[in-house]
């Protein structure tokens, strides 16, 4: 078997999953909602006003992110208001978690002022800070350099070989 990377221009990526993750949650505001979605915001305004984006944005995205399944619209009533929409993370949404977790680590390390990192997330039963872990199946932590590449069942081969 040979290095699937070494033979790169024999393979393409419109397949590839993280591009198409991005079409997803590949915006700024998307992201932020996100985090808000699992900070538990779950209204409209809230959602504008903690993104710091106009209604027009928060509309849209909250619109491609519940389309793409990662948030569900459910209804609630104010005592005396009308009937509006709230929103909360699906099962696909809470998948997220671990890249949200990851993008807030990699900012505390290398985006944060002086004043170190806004916020620190922690395990609700122990207490000690929370990070994100690169980890194989079989347990073991997983650094850059330590995992090879292979083909997955949904590789596009561009060669002629491959026919």
């Amino acid at each position: 078997m040979s290095d699937l990377l070494e033979d790169r221009d024999a393979w393409s990526m419109a397949n590839c999953s993280i591009a198409r993750t991005l079409a997803v949650v590949g915006t700024k505001s998307a992201l932020l909602i996100m985090r808000e979605a699992f900070f538990g915001t779950r209204r409209f305004d809230d959602f504008a006003r903690r993104v710091g984006i106009g209604e027009p944005a928060t509309a849209a995205r909250l619109k491609e992110l519940t389309a793409a399944g990662l948030l569900e619209r459910f209804p609630y009533r104010e005592p005396g208001q009308r009937t509006r929409s709230a929103y909360r993370l699906t099962a696909k949404g809470r998948d997220l978690y671990p890249v949200i977790m990851a993008l807030r680590q990699w900012g505390d390390t290398w985006a944060t002022d002086e004043q170190g990192p806004p916020v620190i997330v922690r395990h609700r039963d122990c207490g000690a800070p929370v990070h994100a872990v690169l980890r194989c199946e079989n347990g073991h932590d997983i650094a850059p350099g330590d995992s090879v590449i292979d083909a997955g069942p949904g590789l596009i081969r561009t060669d002629a070989e491959s026919a």
